[in-house]
């Protein structure tokens, strides 16, 4: 496994198991509540549990995959959850991690590692509700 997986045509956790059976360290970055890029970014942070301080732009995304990958025995493989492309806020921003994504791979492959990524795209969040807080980003307070 090596490159963009479609997520089209493959569920989640037939990639996620895929990617654990060749070796790779399967992760989820859940963006299911990302409505910008900061949030994307906090969640990949979250998902690769990276300790470093991390910038807030895609060099640093890229810096932080890179680190992460190197730190793996055989590769890695992130699955994006949800990650809204259809908000105006994120549309040029998800082509930008899919670039940086595909820029790991040649990294990876430089590096005698292997880096696959999905991103499974949710469309637009829908509009808040009138009178409604919408759900914070660290989660419901359930």
């Amino acid at each position: 496994m090596q490159g963009r997986v479609d997520a089209e045509s493959v569920s989640e956790s037939a990639a996620l198991a895929a990617a654990a059976e060749s070796g790779l360290t399967a992760l989820v970055v859940d963006c299911d509540r990302a409505r910008n890029r900061s949030a994307v970014l906090r969640a990949v942070v979250k998902a690769i549990d990276y300790p470093e301080f991390f910038g807030g732009d895609f060099d640093a995304l890229y810096d932080g995959l890179c680190d992460t990958l190197l730190d793996q025995k055989e590769g890695l493989f992130l699955w994006f959850r949800h990650l809204h492309s259809g908000d105006p806020a994120l549309a040029e921003d998800t082509l930008a991690i899919q670039a940086v994504c595909d820029d790991v791979v040649e990294f990876a492959a430089n590096n005698e590692r292997r880096f696959a990524y999905a991103i499974q795209h949710a469309g637009a969040h829908p509009a808040p509700e009138p009178g409604v807080d919408p759900t914070p980003y660290s989660g419901r307070g359930d």
